[in-house]
C-alpha cells in the first residue's frame, strides 16, 4: 500500500503528500486509527481528503495509507432488512463490536462473511454468458427473491455451476473468459458508488407510482422510474410524506437514506419501519427495505457518501429487474456537507456560499433513475419465483414481459426501475433559495408543502396550487386503461374548480359568500368538498390511509356529480341552503372511508344525489 503523510487538517478536510499512486475518489485510510477518508482533489502530490469520521487528534505528520481502490459498496444476498451508515457499515454489527458508542477506525464488512445462502443454479455448465445474466436465485427472506448476476463487463463460458448452501464469498460457479483464463462466480459483487451501474438502455416510463395518496395519486402523479422533490418548511411533514410513499408505494424494493437529518427523525424510521406491515406481502416492511442513517450529529463528510452508497444499491436492485423507490431525506444536508468541504478547499463560491457545480451534482444524482433495460437476457423460464401469497408473488416477482416463453425464448429484455423521491429543506420555506431551484431542474415532479395547511392540520400538506407533475401525459394511457376513461378529465375539472376558488377567495374574505352568484357560491361548496373529502387524508384510519386509484376515481366521480346536480337544481329554482344541507352531503363526507369492498355504495350516493337535489315543485333537476 502506498503510503503518505498529513500536512494539513481543517475539520474534516485532510491534505496528504506523498500519494503520487493514488487517484480521484480512491479510498485511504487516514492517522494511526485508520479512519476511513476519501481523495476528493489532487494537486501534484498532494492529495485532499474527506474523511467520514471525527478528525479530532489528528496533526501533520500523521500517516495516510491509500487502497488504491475507489469507495465502494459490497452488492448481495443480506442487504434487505440491513441498517447501514453512509458508507455501508452495518449499524447492529458495529453495536454489538463496540457498543452504543463507536468508537473512531472501527469498521466492519457490509455483508455477513459467516451467512450461509442457499444458492439455486438457473443455468447449465456450458452456457454462454454476458454481465447481467442471472445465473442462480437466493430466497433472501420471505418477500424478496435474491437474483446472483454475471457481474457487468464480465462475459465467458460457464464451466461449472454447483446448488447448495455458501457464502457470498465462496465460489458457486466458475466462468471462463475470452482469454483462456478462468473466473470464479460469487454472490456478492463489489461496485465503486460514484460510478453509476450499466444499463442496455433507458426506456420510457409510463406506469404509475401509487402511493395511496390521493393528492399524489390523482392530482401530482409520479411514475416509475421517476424523479420527484419534496420542498416545504420544517414541521410541514417530508418526512411522514416520503414514510408513505415508502410504506404505501406499488415498489417491490425500497432504499430510504437519512442524509444528514435530526437523529429523532430517523430515529423513528428505525422505530416504525420495522413495525410496519407490508401492505402487498403481510410480512414486515423491513422485509424490503434497506435503511441508510446518516444523521446531522455524524460526520458532515458522510453525507454526501450516503447518498450515492443508496442510490448504487437501488441501480443493483434494479438491474435484477425489481421496480425501486428511493427515498433521500434531505438532499438540503447533502449540499450544506459540499458547502463546508468546496469553503474548505478555498473553491469559489456560487448562490449562498454552495459550490458553483451543486446543480451538476443534484443532477448527476437524479439522472440515476429512470426505467431501464438491463444488461443480460430475461428471466429463465422455471425460475424460482417468490414464497408469498399469489397477490404479494405478482407484485415482488418479474412481471410476465420479462419471462421466457415455452419454447425458451425471451419475449421481452428484463427491465426494472427506480424512482427518486428527495426531500428539501430550505430555510424558511423560501423556494428561491439555491438547492430547491438546482432541483427543480432535473426533477418532473413537485409535491410543494405548506406551513399554513399543516397548522390548520391538513394532511398531507402538498399545496394543490403550486405543485405540479410533468408526468400527467405520460400516465393517461395508464389511468384510461387500468381506471377509466374519463379519470384524467376529473382530475382536469376539480384541478380547475380548485384555481377557481383562489380566485374567489379574496372576494369572499372582503364582502362575504352572499356577494357571489349562486353557481359561485356551489362552486365554492364544492371547491371545499374536494379539499375536505378528497385531498385530506388520514393516515391514522386504517380504512383511509390508503386509496386505491379506482377509489380515487369514484370518489371524484360522485364530488362532481353532486356539483353538476346542485347546478341543475338551482337553476330550477332549488335554494342553495337545502342543496347545501341535504343529508347526502354527510355520505359524500364519508365516501373516502369506503373500502374496495365497499364500491357498490357509490352507486347508491349517486343515486341520494339524484332524489335529494330537487327544485322547489319537487320535480327532480
Amino acid at each position: 500500500m502506498e503510503r503518505g503523510t498529513i500536512v494539513k487538517v481543517a475539520g474534516p478536510l485532510v491534505v496528504a503528500e506523498g500519494l503520487t499512486a493514488s487517484k480521484m475518489f480512491d479510498l485511504v485510510r487516514v492517522g494511526e486509527q485508520g479512519l476511513m477518508g476519501e481523495i476528493i482533489e489532487m494537486r501534484s502530490d498532494r492529495a485532499s481528503i474527506q474523511v467520514y469520521e471525527e478528525t479530532e487528534g489528528l496533526g501533520p505528520g500523521d500517516p495516510v495509507e491509500g487502497t488504491g481502490a475507489p469507495l465502494s459498496v459490497e452488492l448481495g444476498p443480506g442487504m434487505l432488512g440491513a441498517v447501514y451508515d453512509g458508507v455501508q457499515r452495518p449499524l447492529d454489527v458495529l453495536e454489538q463490536i463496540a457498543g452504543s458508542y463507536l468508537s473512531r477506525g472501527i469498521s466492519a464488512p457490509g455483508l455477513d462473511r459467516e451467512k450461509r445462502w442457499a444458492f439455486t443454479p438457473i443455468v447449465q455448465a456450458g452456457a454462454q454468458l454476458v454481465g447481467g445474466d442471472i445465473i442462480g436465485t437466493v430466497q433472501e427472506n420471505e418477500v424478496i427473491e435474491h437474483r446472483i448476476m454475471v457481474p457487468p463487463g464480465v462475459s465467458g463460458e460457464l464451466v461449472s455451476i454447483a446448488a447448495g448452501e455458501f457464502t457470498v464469498t465462496e465460489p458457486v460457479g466458475q466462468l471462463r473468459l475470452a482469454d483462456g483464463t478462468s473466473r470464479d462466480l460469487i454472490m456478492m459483487q463489489t461496485w465503486p458508488v460514484r460510478v453509476p451501474r450499466p444499463h442496455a438502455r433507458k426506456v420510457s416510463a409510463t406506469e404509475p407510482l401509487v402511493t395511496g395518496t390521493r393528492v399524489i395519486d390523482t392530482f401530482f402523479p409520479l411514475v416509475k422510474g421517476g424523479v420527484a422533490c419534496i420542498p416545504g418548511p420544517f414541521g410541514a411533514g417530508k418526512t411522514v410524506t416520503q414514510h408513505q410513499v415508502a410504506k404505501w408505494s406499488n415498489a417491490q424494493v425500497v432504499i430510504f437514506i437519512g442524509c444528514g437529518e435530526r437523529g429523532n427523525e430517523m430515529t423513528d424510521v428505525l422505530m416504525e419501519f420495522p413495525e410496519l406491515v407490508d401492505p402487498y406481502s403481510g410480512f414486515p416492511l423491513m422485509k424490503r427495505t434497506v435503511l441508510v442513517a446518516n444523521t446531522s450529529n455524524m460526520p458532515v463528510a458522510a453525507r454526501e457518501a450516503s447518498v450515492y452508497t443508496g442510490i448504487t444499491m437501488a441501480e443493483y436492485f434494479r438491474d435484477m429487474g425489481y421496480e425501486v423507490v428511493l427515498q433521500a431525506d434531505s438532499t438540503s444536508r447533502w449540499a450544506e456537507a459540499m458547502r463546508e468541504i468546496s469553503g474548505r478547499l478555498e473553491e469559489m463560491p456560487g448562490d449562498e456560499g454552495f459550490p458553483a457545480y451543486l446543480g451538476t451534482r443534484l443532477a448527476s444524482f437524479y439522472e440515476r433513475a429512470g426505467k431501464v433495460e438491463c444488461l443480460g437476457s430475461a428471466l429463465p423460464s422455471g425460475a424460482p419465483r417468490t414464497a408469498v401469497s399469489d397477490e404479494a408473488s405478482a407484485a415482488r416477482s418479474v412481471r410476465e414481459d420479462n419471462e421466457e416463453g415455452a419454447d425458451g425464448a425471451a419475449s421481452a429484455p428484463r427491465t426494472g426501475s427506480i424512482s427518486v423521491v428527495g426531500s428539501v429543506s430550505p430555510p424558511g420555506g423560501d423556494l428561491s433559495e439555491p438547492v430547491v431551484q438546482n432541483t427543480l431542474r432535473v426533477v418532473k415532479v413537485f409535491w410543494a408543502l405548506q406551513d399554513t395547511l399543516a397548522y390548520e392540520r391538513h394532511f398531507p400538506a402538498i399545496d394543490w396550487l403550486t405543485s405540479y407533475s410533468l408526468y400527467l401525459d405520460k400516465v393517461r394511457s395508464s389511468w384510461d386503461a387500468d381506471v377509466s376513461p374519463e379519470y384524467r378529465a376529473r382530475r382536469d375539472e376539480c384541478m380547475a374548480i380548485l384555481q377557481r376558488e383562489s380566485e374567489l377567495a379574496e372576494i369572499v374574505r372582503l364582502v362575504g359568500l352572499e356577494a357571489l352568484s349562486a353557481e359561485e357560491q356551489i362552486l365554492m361548496e364544492t371547491a371545499k368538498s374536494v379539499r375536505e373529502d378528497f385531498l385530506q387524508q388520514n393516515a391514522f384510519r386504517d380504512d383511509d390511509q390508503f386509496s386505491s386509484l379506482k377509489e380515487q376515481d369514484l370518489l371524484l366521480k360522485t364530488i362532481l356529480l353532486f356539483h353538476e346536480k346542485a347546478i341543475e337544481a338551482q337553476a330550477e329554482g332549488a335554494p342553495l341552503a337545502g342543496l347545501f344541507s341535504a343529508p347526502v352531503r354527510e355520505r359524500i363526507a364519508r365516501a373516502k372511508y369506503l373500502t374496495i369492498d365497499d364500491l357498490a355504495v357509490y352507486d347508491e350516493i349517486a343515486s341520494d344525489i339524484e332524489t335529494q337535489l330537487v327544485s322547489e315543485d319537487g320535480k327532480e333537476a
